[in-house]
């Protein structure tokens, strides 16, 4: 018990460095992320240093949830592939500790983890979120600071236009100014030309200061005129000539923070509960909104008039109407009859068209609300499960891979995660656009990642070699019937020498097998028969495990042309495609009436048999030419 309370020690210790490192660097990297996106919204606008550092620190709040499931991804691939790498994860295996006892202490730290993870989404996030957004909005809506380029136009002062051709860095004096003013509207535009000026802020920064030198001012005052006045008359405007003059101009440089209630009822500024609260009114609104609608809709149609007169007893008079002619009865009309039906009708028909559309949109709006809502309410329960899920996924992946350090691990966390976003980035479209459920499309992407891990954490405890590249290969290379070459190394000390004598008789034995089976199994296998058979070859595989034998033991030989000839016998080893022991033939006649697998495993296997007879032929052909130098050998 001591030996397994210092392995989790072991492991905690070896763990949380990692973790705490890659934790801060997957913050750093979706702070960063961030801070592009909105870059345009702070840059230029005068803020001080301690409201973007306000900022920063609650938008740094708000994407903790965001970077420790990367983290604990990229850390847990990274200790599992330096303890593969050093050969300790070998150790542990060697003294009877199996991956799972080895991940246990991880997993409750995962666990762990991921209830911080909840509650922190609940309690903290919601309040950062607000002051987050707040800020954003705050910094939105502040004018820019205030510097006025040199030989172009300037429009950041609403309702102006300023150029400027030089301007004194030194002293601040503008020269050669040009100032549009449509403050009241382009019809009253005011155009003025001065030789120089200058520019300063009030003192409580609500506006700004024009002294101009030496200029004149246009203005043209076209008012609201009657109808008795005729066009061709001239357009009032007046001009000014100055030696000096000032103007002020309406432009708030202050920093002026939005209410923050507008965010706190919003879904990002509700708890758990409150998102619950807000699903369940809206949907009972929205269900009495869709009952009053259908009631409307019954109340204003044909079939509530026709079932009201059958109801109150006129059965004759409603059959009368029903049984009228519409055609018939407007054609019986005149012509200005017709005409004024046509239009009320018409009128009707977009009264009531407009009234739809309304209604709709007010469905329309409330509904996107909850949806909103519900993805908030998904989302806090799903990043938290991450944390666990991609533990199952890193883990036995760096087990697997026993690759360490930030080479393989970042690639594989980076081509994992960006998997992952892309995948949750489809659900949360769909349940958005109301395309799937909301918890279809928000677990969408837990679900196959879950998946994904277990197949993983499978593969890891069985030792499988699932991202050994050489394994892929030879399986390609024994579909398309590529063997390796059978490798034979001269051995400078013999332990056991062969038995010449009784390897020849084996050897004419392997020949006549082989001789054989070419001519027994010169038509093809039929479909059905291959699969009653499980796809087994029992008596290729006969030939297949004589041969193996007959080269084991011809390898203590101490003649270098029987080892060159041995060389020549292929490998025939992996024609079947189903496994030899797992499958019984019951199953693989249900595979095999399944067409759209068995048909193809059945053409792979015709043309593989293909290639085993060209094997036969050369096994056939070599034991014969192996024959030959024994018996020059030994003088048989």
């Amino acid at each position: 018990m001591l030996k397994f309370k210092r392995l989790y020690a072991f492991m905690l210790q070896t763990f949380l460095p990692l973790f705490i490192m890659t934790l801060g660097i997957c913050w750093f990297i979706v702070l960063m992320q961030f801070l592009w996106k909105y870059i345009d919204d702070m840059v230029g606008k005068g803020l001080s240093i301690t409201v973007l550092g306000e900022m920063f620190f609650y938008a740094a709040l708000s994407l903790i949830p965001m970077a420790l499931p990367l983290a604990i991804l990229f850390s847990s691939l990274m200790t599992f592939g330096n303890l593969g790498e050093r050969f300790e994860l070998l150790a542990m295996k060697s003294a009877g500790i199996s991956l799972v006892r080895i991940m246990r202490p991880l997993i409750v730290l995962a666990g762990f983890i991921s209830v911080g993870a909840f509650y922190f989404q609940d309690a903290v996030m919601p309040i950062s979120q607000v002051k987050m957004w707040s800020l954003i909005s705050s910094m939105r809506m502040k004018s820019p600071e205030l510097d006025i380029p040199v030989g172009v136009f300037y429009n950041e002062i609403q309702g102006y236009n300023l150029y400027v051709k030089e301007k004194n860095s030194t002293t601040g004096l503008l020269k050669n100014l040009m100032i549009y003013n449509y403050s009241s509207g382009f019809n009253n535009a005011t155009i003025i030309v001065a030789d120089s000026g200058r520019l300063k802020m009030s003192e409580d920064k609500l506006f700004l200061v024009f002294t101009l030198y030496n200029g004149e001012a246009f203005q043209q005052n076209i008012k609201k005129q009657s109808a008795s006045v005729q066009i061709k008359d001239a357009v009032p405007y007046r001009r000014e000539s100055f030696g000096m003059k000032e103007i002020l101009i309406e432009f708030d440089a202050n920093f002026n923070r939005v209410d923050e209630s507008f965010f706190q009822s919003q879904y990002i500024g509700k708890s758990l509960g409150s998102l619950d609260k807000f699903v369940d009114s809206v949907s009972v609104q929205l269900d009495s909104i869709r009952q009053l609608n259908s009631v409307a809709v019954y109340n204003s149609s044909y079939k509530r008039l026709l079932t009201g007169n059958m109801a109150s007893g006129a059965e004759s008079l409603a059959a009368e109407k029903i049984s009228i002619s519409m055609d018939s009865l407007f054609q019986s009309f005149d012509s200005q009859t017709k005409s004024n039906l046509l239009a009320r009708t018409k009128a009707s028909f977009e009264n009531t068209k407009a009234d739809y559309y309304f209604k709709g949109a007010v469905i329309g709006d409330e509904s996107v609300k909850m949806r909103r809502h519900m993805m908030e309410w998904h989302t806090r329960f799903a990043i938290s499960f991450a944390c666990i899920m991609f533990f199952f996924v890193g883990a036995p992946l760096g087990a697997i891979i026993r690759k360490g350090g930030l080479g393989m691990p970042v690639v594989l966390s980076t081509i994992i995660f960006i998997s992952y976003y892309c995948v949750n980035n489809i659900g949360s479209k769909m349940a958005r656009d109301a395309v799937w459920p909301v918890w279809q499309g928000m677990w969408l992407s837990s679900i196959v990642f879950t998946a994904l891990g277990i197949f993983i954490t499978y593969k890891a405890v069985k030792d499988s070699a699932l991202l050994n590249a050489d394994t892929y290969l030879n399986t390609i290379k024994n579909i398309l019937g590529t063997r390796e070459m059978r490798k034979l190394q001269w051995k400078e000390v013999i332990m056991f020498t062969p038995r010449y004598y009784l390897l020849y008789v084996r050897l004419t034995n392997l020949a006549d097998e082989a001789q054989e089976y070419i001519r027994s199994n010169r038509r093809w296998q039929n479909y059905m028969s291959y699969w009653e058979k499980a796809g087994r070859d029992a008596q290729a595989q006969h030939i297949s495990d004589e041969l193996e034998e007959i080269v084991e033991e011809l390898s203590n030989s101490d003649h270098i042309l029987i080892l060159n000839k041995l060389i020549d016998f292929p490998i025939i080893k992996g024609y079947n495609l189903l496994p030899e022991a797992s499958i019984k033939p019951r199953v693989s006649l249900a595979i095999g009436l399944f067409l759209p697998i068995g048909i193809p495993v059945y053409l792979i296997t015709v043309y593989r048999r293909k290639l085993l007879f060209n094997d036969i032929r050369t096994i056939h052909k070599v034991s014969e030419e192996l024959k030959d130098l024994i018996a020059n050998i030994t003088g048989a």
